[in-house]
């Protein structure tokens, strides 16, 4: 087995809650034991949810937030701690695409200026210098280069993605993490930028982790996936496994309102979760999905105690992944 490119183990963001006289009241569990691998030039999907904590998850791993626990492996090398120039020449390797694209490029700075940023700030002088390079990088991703001194007010929302995703690839890196990279865009521009960042990985061999609400979306970008709710992975492993054969209850309801993706047929009616996300600051003990799981309730008392005290792990964290589901009659 390959050594993986990026090891993620039992990551943690906390948020602390503070009361009166500035004490600490709690913790906002934004992610809370978080692990998986990402291999060489694949793509590994993180969906789930508002609030499931697949933003923040990205926002540890490029270390714009410092994670309260757990290690960070960038080719076997730990970086949870890197701080100044160790953390300087990290995001020489690991860069990011955020989900705005208008809120993330400074709108008094020239598209060629934004891309040239990156090499500007590590004193990067690529072969045939900056400017070279910057059209390069606007060809690869299907912007006109002599464009490069316009602003970015200039251009619709798909273009100024592009412009984040030649930004990202500036430095060469080995790791992008998409954010949400086409949530803002129209369905069409969606697919010409997810094929963008397909044909790079094939001409390139980076890897991509790949944040989405968007199944679709999903299904089509990543070798694989992980699944997350309430800060915690409910379910991972390869595209094709999760998407035919989904094994967690939180997998199979999210699946079940997709109606554009192809599922066995007892997947076609809708699964419909009861109640309410829960506070990431009051979880549920035991497996934190027990309070919305269609099939808790059908369990044994038994059963129901083990979901309420024990908190399940491995690849599938369900203690009872073939129990029954509650299907109502109507469709998705």
């Amino acid at each position: 087995m390959n050594t993986p490119l990026l090891e993620v183990s039992e990551l943690r963001k906390h948020f602390p809650i503070k009361g009166a006289f500035g004490r600490t009241a709690g913790a906002v569990k934004a992610v809370d034991s978080v692990s998986f691998t990402l291999q060489r030039g694949t793509t590994l999907g993180l969906v789930g949810e508002s609030g499931c904590g697949k933003s923040t998850t990205g926002k540890v791993l490029m270390r714009l937030l410092d994670p309260t626990s757990g290690s960070i492996k960038l080719d076997g090398q730990e970086i949870s701690s890197f701080k100044g120039k160790e953390l300087n020449a990290f995001r020489r390797r690991v860069q990011m695409v955020f989900q705005n694209p208008a809120s993330s490029l400074n709108p008094r700075m020239s598209i060629g200026a934004a891309i040239a940023s990156p090499m500007v700030e590590q004193g990067i002088r690529p072969p045939g210098g900056v400017k070279a390079k910057v059209h390069d990088l606007m060809d690869r991703v299907g912007l006109r280069p002599e464009h490069a001194n316009r602003f970015p007010h200039e251009f619709s929302g798909g273009q100024r993605q592009r412009i984040g995703i030649a930004r990202a690839l500036a430095l060469d890196p080995d790791v992008v993490i998409c954010d949400e990279p086409v949530s803002a865009l129209d369905v069409s521009v969606q697919a010409q930028v997810v094929n963008l960042l397909k044909d790079i990985q094939r001409d390139t061999g980076i890897s991509y982790i790949f944040i989405a609400h968007d199944l679709a979306v999903v299904k089509h970008m990543a070798d694989e996936v992980a699944v997350m709710y309430l800060g915690k992975i409910m379910e991972q492993g390869p595209n094709k496994r999760i998407f035919a054969d989904p094994r967690h209850p939180y997998t199979r309801a999210l699946l079940s309102a997709v109606p554009s993706i192809d599922l066995d047929a007892a997947l076609t009616e809708r699964i419909r979760l009861g109640g309410d996300l829960p506070s990431p600051s009051n979880p549920p003990s035991g497996c934190v999905f027990r309070t919305r799981c269609p099939a808790h309730a059908l369990l044994p008392a038994a059963q129901q105690s083990r979901c309420a005290s024990e908190v399940p792990a491995g690849e599938v964290a369900c203690h009872f992944p073939a129990a029954p589901l509650a299907v109502p009659a109507a469709r998705g």
